[in-house]
């Protein structure tokens, strides 16, 4: 197997060059066998997305780990949020066959080994160690097959409160594998509701199913426009990215939504911690601290703000790429769908559009995500020489992850990408004309150090 596969949260890589039923093979003979050494674990829960490749890299899955004499409970199709309920639900651990927002000649694996959060870190360089080692356990494990699909959609309309208004949607579903489920659950509410992109067949209609970037919701858009819907939805690949859009068919910012359901419920839960990642605008925290919260920063990564979501009992969180983890009402699975009804919820309750509820939120001058090519093996150096460069000039930062630099009230910051080989960067001013200095400087530090 190759190296590069195994990063920081997750397995993954372009099938079949880097993932293919001989890893999937050994993966689960690898993570079955860890299972039952390692952590005293008889069983585990599988699922798996709805890509191509998927049901291929299930079965060579399966056979690995029944043969070092796991027993296996199969959900199937599922998206990653359900996968979550169900490790929850069975107390087990267990792994996803996904690639998430990715490309769709990618695929990979995300699994635990704890509780809280996907493996991260040093628990998945440990697995590969152990992989090349080889010395997996022998045995003959049980496979039992199971369907969550109505206990999860009972599950997630039960922790909805909607009002009177009756909202008009348009979900957007990428061909994703929010397919297999979206309609079973907007459908139940009191919703007029609009589907594109239904098919369910994972060929992602957009060039890869990620509606952090705007220009993937341009269908969604129209559409919304089209019908005059209130609000428009986008999902990604595996289902817990999201994309908003207003009834406009403007992109509404995941720190707009952020700030939108922080009022909502900051008088409603004990614990006012509220969390964010290195990449959102500073907008979020002020409004934290402005209505007596504490913000609460983790570095980027489902595996990381996931964990200190449950661990420390964080009622809501953000990711600049659209995750959400609301963890006021049910346990947090970071689901796209149930993030995205929560907003529809305050919709329902308000005489306000999307668009003037958005257009209370303060508004700083900051730059999307920007991301430049880079290879695995360099990509961590460009990184550490930006730091150098930063310590010569004196300039205060944060590691987090990467650096994120900050100058009396802007800042700059720029990392290495965890799946895949790329270094972002995304700044934040006082003025579009400090803004635009700051990203010429880190621009150029990037790609004089990327050559």
């Amino acid at each position: 197997m190759k190296d590069k596969i195994f990063r920081e949260y997750d397995i993954r890589g372009i099938v079949p060059d880097d993932i293919n039923e001989d890893v999937a093979y050994k993966i689960g003979l690898g993570y079955g066998s860890y299972l039952q050494e390692f952590l005293n674990q008889t069983a585990c829960v599988i699922s798996h997305d709805n890509r191509v490749s998927s049901p291929m890299l299930h079965d060579n899955l399966v056979k690995g780990l029944l043969e070092t004499g796991i027993n296996v409970i199969d959900y199937g199709l599922t998206t990653t949020p359900m996968h979550y309920y169900v490790r929850h639900v069975n107390n087990l651990y267990g792994i996803m066959i996904t690639a998430s927002h990715n490309p769709k000649d990618e695929n990979g694996f995300k699994f635990s080994f704890d509780k809280y959060a996907n493996a991260r870190g040093k628990m998945v360089k440990d697995l590969k160690e152990y992989i090349d080692k080889g010395e997996f356990l022998k045995g003959e494990g049980t496979i039992e097959h199971k369907d969550i699909k109505d206990e999860y959609i009972d599950y997630v309309i039960s922790h909805l409160k909607f009002g009177k208004k009756r909202i008009k949607v348009v979900l957007d579903l990428a061909n994703g594998t929010t397919s297999c489920i979206a309609r079973d659950i907007f459908s139940k509410l009191n919703l007029d509701l609009t589907i594109i992109n239904e098919e369910s067949d994972g060929t992602f209609p957009n060039h890869h199913p990620d509606p952090s970037i705007e220009e993937n919701l341009q269908q969604l858009k129209d559409k919304v426009k089209e019908i005059n819907a209130d609000i428009g939805i986008g999902f990604d690949g595996d289902g817990d990215r999201i994309g908003i859009v207003d009834e406009k068919g403007n992109m509404v910012s995941i720190e707009a939504y952020a700030i939108i359901i922080l009022r909502n419920i900051i008088d409603k839960v004990d614990n006012k911690k509220f969390l964010y990642d290195p990449k959102c605008s500073d907008n979020f925290k002020d409004e934290i601290e402005k209505l007596g919260g504490t913000p609460v920063i983790c570095r980027t990564g489902t595996s990381y703000t996931q964990e200190k979501v449950l661990r420390e009992n964080i009622p809501f969180g953000i990711q600049y790429v659209g995750h959400i983890s609301l963890n006021d009402r049910l346990f947090s699975t970071e689901s796209a769908m149930y993030s995205s009804l929560r907003l529809i919820e305050v919709l329902s309750k308000t005489d306000k559009t999307l668009s003037e509820l958005v257009a209370t939120v303060p508004v700083y001058f900051n730059s999307p995500e920007e991301k430049f090519a880079s290879s695995d093996d360099k990509k961590y150096q460009v990184i550490e020489n930006i730091k150098k460069y930063c310590d010569e000039k004196n300039y205060y930062y944060l590691e987090i992850d990467g650096l994120k630099v900050l100058f009396n009230g802007s800042w700059a910051y720029v990392r290495a990408s965890n799946t895949g080989p790329n270094i972002t960067l995304r700044c934040e001013a006082k003025s579009q004309k400090d803004l635009d200095n700051l990203v010429k400087l880190f621009k150029t530090l990037i790609e004089v150090y990327n050559k």
